[in-house]
């Protein structure tokens, strides 16, 4: 069994790797030889010096072709009903169930459809069978629009299952593509969904209709009525979204800010359905079932009352997970539940390791994808901690039933003495120290790859919220269920907890971040974690503290003097860049704002800062349009120590974070043998009484290396950039630049002719979103540009790019270098 367990793990992983998918009939044929080897490995006859470990092989190979080939059967399958590209941006009238509950913000809803017709100027069109749609409000259109039609164009309330026939534009799933960031298209693709894009509702639409209810979907029904039934009866917002996630798995209720909380004190797996939920209900229910099993003397002939406990505690926490929004956590506990149970309703003993080969290999069996997810690691590296470390209550998990039944059996003994509750309490209490201990330590690591991050105060966090949270918080939320008072009583709860964490998050020592390291060091990291936590001599375990060194301690490598590097940052719609020397740093803007929960500071710029070890000396905002200055909260909030640079107005709220200085033409500064130099606006610019629109006043910088020079230019114009060009010529100075930030994102507004002959760039990039209503950039535009010999980029193919790459003079995309099967790629 132990080579096709494993097989399963590495067959997995092997085939997500690919760039691109194999024909199915590869895949196919990677099924028949798995088949073919499997019965060759038991009843194949072997050399006698071979039968040890010739059939471990086959048996490994066969397993990793099998388990290959159908994951790729699998995508195949699923990217056959990918979305004509033809249909993009179309306006499509569709039919279909909302398949779950709507997420509700500020701009409107956010919801699964489950589409069930399609078509196109009256024709039968295929689309893909789930589409995730936005449904926004729209503004007045025109002056004279009254607030009745404003309202009339707001969105309604969405129930899941209901049917609908809307008009909706739809588009390929598209994500932002960054180094060590979140993907996006992974997460659509994991959930079944293959397009994205918004309800058309507004006058020259048809109007969207509700149909009625389709059959089925109740459990979806009851979660949204018990999600709005808590909303309104709780009036504490961060206690209701809290309570709403941990009944019915909405994350979405939970505000950023508690977010940042919670992974500050490392108790965010607490804060919504997770397997640890999972877990305990499972084994609360074991306990209840077991209780009841018993006092029937004819069930017990039927069936044991260990294994009754075993399946009810299974059934009842796959009723749970399945209430709670059948989450990809709740799916993996569920399944590892099920893989465990079956060993012991059986009478298996397997060795630990062999139980915990098997829930590996029967998750990734279900979900190949899941392999790519953190959780995924963190959860099986614990669970095999616990067992490993010596943790009895896992462990001898199994021994402990085979046991109990052998006492009925056994000579009486002496007796030995029972020990009291306080002592048993105090020895429960230990264990759990201990082992809350060992999984953090051993954690680490892992936490510092994915996440960039380490919580210091988080075991005690966890020693404190885990009780309160899984004995106490959760029980009342799910009980108010049936008495809905009990929800006030869990809201205190939630409250008392929260002031608890908010404390611990702001120590200054709370959290320690460290750069992103390499897949050598990590790996080093995680052996190194394992091997302080296992039972083992002194002399083995000290081995785990060098080891772990690299992790903690890695910096990514940086230009030699002279030298920059630019890092152009996916941020869709919107500028973000990172300017890094010897030794400094730069940003110039931050990105827009998506929500009022989420923006490109919080979600890209900050991740991206954190991955790089970057302790930033400047920020520069060119102006003060939010797809500039709508991350900016956010970075400045981790770059206490970054001065400011930009031309915002002295009202602007940026200005009570972080004073301002102006930006003024004839500004210098050196770093590290790199000048940078402001060339707009103008010291008039600012003084001029005509107002000025704020791309008219968009900082200019020009960054000239000792091998090779950037501009970067905001949403300049066509006048600015006449007036950069005749202040060069009078003053005898250049703009020519080897790199240039495509003006107001490629608007016919910007890049003139003569302005693009004075900069005579080499590499031109746009950063701007993927179909974005603004059709940026123009195609005038990159035609201009390809006419002068100039290589145009965009981040919709590109991605994050960084240039110079390697010390360089090239670029590298990172969709090129990140690129997966499961990741768009423009027609």
């Amino acid at each position: 069994m132990a080579p096709l367990l494993l097989g399963v793990l590495l067959g997995t992983g092997a085939q997500l790797q690919q760039a691109e998918l194999s024909a199915w009939w590869l895949y196919g044929a990677a099924v028949a030889i798995g088949l073919g080897l499997v019965a060759v490995a038991v009843w194949g006859k072997y050399p006698d010096g071979a039968r040890a470990l010739l059939p471990l092989a086959i048996a490994l190979l066969a397993a990793a072709l099998l388990v290959a080939g159908l994951c790729g059967l699998r995508a195949v399958r699923f990217a056959s009903h990918a979305l004509d590209p033809a249909l993009e941006g179309r306006d499509l009238v569709l039919t279909g169930v909302v398949a779950a509950m709507p997420q509700r913000n500020e701009a409107g809803l956010r919801f699964r459809l489950k589409t069930e017709a399609a078509h196109l100027d009256g024709k039968q069109v295929t689309v893909p069978p789930l589409v995730y749609l936005g449904w926004y409000g729209n503004a007045p259109m025109g002056s004279g629009a009254d607030a009745s039609a404003a309202q009339s164009r707001t969105p309604p309330e969405l129930r899941a299952g209901e049917r609908w026939r809307l008009t909706a534009r739809l588009k390929a799933p598209h994500g932002g593509s960054n180094p060590h960031g979140f993907d996006y298209e992974l997460w659509l693709w994991e959930q079944g969904v293959g397009a994205t894009g918004t309800v058309r509702s507004n006058a020259r639409e048809s109007a969207p209709q509700r149909i009625g209810l389709a059959p089925g979907h109740w459990v979806e029904r009851a979660r949204q009525s018990v999600r709005d039934a808590v909303l309104e009866r709780v009036t504490e917002r961060r206690a209701a979204g809290i309570l709403a996630a941990l009944i019915v798995g909405d994350q979405a209720a939970i505000d950023r800010a508690d977010w940042d909380v919670f992974r500050a004190t490392g108790v965010a797996h607490l804060m919504s359905i997770s397997g640890l939920h999972v877990t305990m209900f499972a084994w609360a229910s074991a306990i209840v079932v077991g209780w009841l099993w018993r006092r029937s003397g004819r069930l017990c002939l039927l069936l044991p009352a260990p294994t009754a406990a075993l399946l009810g505690g299974l059934l009842l926490a796959l009723a749970y997970a399945l209430f709670s929004g059948w989450g990809v956590p709740s799916q993996r506990t569920v399944l590892m539940l099920a893989a465990v149970t079956v060993l012991r309703a059986s009478g298996r003993l397997w060795p630990w390791p062999y139980v915990w080969l098997l829930a590996c290999a029967v998750v990734l069996l279900a979900d190949p994808w899941a392999m790519l997810q953190a959780g995924f690691w963190l959860s099986f590296v614990a669970v095999a901690v616990l067992f490993a470390s010596g943790s009895d209550e896992l462990r001898h998990a199994a021994a402990h039933h085979t046991a109990s039944a052998a006492d009925d059996f056994a000579p009486t003994a002496s007796p030995t003495p029972t020990p009291s509750r306080w002592q048993l309490l105090r020895q429960r209490a230990a264990e759990l120290m201990r082992e809350q201990w060992l999984v953090t330590l051993a954690l680490t690591p892992l936490t510092l790859i994915f996440f960039g991050q380490v919580s210091l105060v988080g075991m005690l966090a966890n020693l404190v919220a885990i009780p309160w949270v899984t004995v106490i918080v959760t029980p009342l939320a799910m009980l108010g269920v049936l008495l809905p008072p009990l929800w006030d009583l869990a809201a205190l709860c939630v409250q008392a907890l929260a002031y608890v964490l908010q404390a611990l998050a702001a120590l200054p020592w709370a959290t320690v971040e460290v750069a992103a390291a390499p897949p050598w060091a990590g790996a080093a990291g995680i052996v190194g974690g394992l091997l302080l936590v296992l039972r083992l001599p002194w002399s083995w375990r000290a081995l785990g503290v060098p080891l772990m060194l690299p992790v903690l301690l890695w910096q990514p490598p940086r230009p030699g003097a002279g030298n920059f590097e630019l890092i152009a940052a996916d941020v869709g719609q919107g500028n973000a860049v990172i300017v890094r020397t010897a030794q400094h740093s730069l940003v110039y803007d931050a990105g827009p704002r998506y929500s009022r929960e989420t923006d490109a500071g919080h979600r890209v710029v900050v991740p991206l800062l954190r991955a790089l070890g970057e302790q930033v000396n400047t920020v520069v905002l060119s102006h003060r349009d939010s797809d500039h200055t709508g991350g900016a909260k956010a970075v400045l909030a981790m770059q206490k120590n970054a001065a400011l640079l930009s031309s915002i107005e002295d009202d602007h709220e940026l200005q009570s974070l972080r004073p301002a200085t102006r930006c003024v033409a004839g500004q210098s500064w050196q770093w590290d043998g790199v000048r940078f130099e402001v060339l707009h606006p103008s010291a008039q610019d600012y003084a001029s009484d005509t107002p000025r629109k704020p791309n008219a006043l968009s900082c200019v910088l020009r960054i000239q290396g000792r091998q090779h020079s950037a501009l970067l230019v905001g949403d300049i114009e066509l006048a600015q950039e006449a007036s950069l060009v005749r202040n060069a010529q009078a003053s005898a100075s250049t703009l020519k630049s080897d790199f240039l930030l495509v003006p107001h994102h490629g608007s016919k507004t910007s890049s003139s002719p003569e302005f693009l002959d004075a900069v005579s760039p080499q590499l031109a990039f746009v950063q701007a979103g993927y179909r974005n209503r603004f059709n940026h950039p123009s195609p005038d535009v990159v035609q201009r540009y390809r006419e002068r010999g100039t290589t145009v980029l965009d981040t919709a193919s590109c991605g994050a790019l960084r240039w110079p790459a390697n010390s360089g003079t090239g670029y590298q995309c990172q969709r090129d270098v990140s690129l997966r099967y499961w990741h768009h790629r423009l027609p």
